[in-house]
């Protein structure tokens, strides 16, 4: 009698291990910054005004 007991026991505490089911585990995607840097970007916009300007002095 002991034994089916011990069995019982056991087999209640293996079933509540596995209540839950299988779930799979949601793995996230790692965020990618990616820094843009030009080395032509700090002349763009002082030849665009020098360009404006040398414009709107010819114009006169």
């Amino acid at each position: 009698m002991k034994k089916f007991a011990a069995a019982a026991v056991f087999a209640l505490a293996g079933s509540a291990a596995f209540a839950g089911g299988y779930s799979e585990p949601v793995i996230e995607a790692p965020v990618v910054v990616e820094e843009t840097s030009s080395s032509s970007a700090g002349y763009v916009v002082p030849l665009l005004v020098l360009a404006l300007v040398a414009a709107a002095v010819a114009a006169d």
